[in-house]
């Protein structure tokens, strides 16, 4: 083995991303976000969109798990 061995690391170019480019999927995916709030946090029956309870039974766990009351 020699003294004087020489160790490499490879240089890893990370490309640059305008904010121009990443605007429209970062408002995109805020809407998608409001609207998983909205199903999880306000949806009682009073502002359901489908009527019933079906969603909210299906986010049940997911309303508890945020701190949102239900009972």
């Amino acid at each position: 083995m020699s003294e004087h061995a020489i160790s490499t690391t490879p240089e890893v170019a990370v490309p640059a991303i305008p904010l121009r480019d990443l605007a429209p999927w970062a408002v995109l995916f805020g809407l998608i976000a409001l609207l998983a709030l909205f199903f999880i946090s306000a949806d009682q029956g009073a502002v359901s969109i489908p009527a019933g309870t079906a969603v909210h039974e299906w986010v049940h766990d997911g309303r508890h798990l945020l701190g949102f009351p239900c009972h």
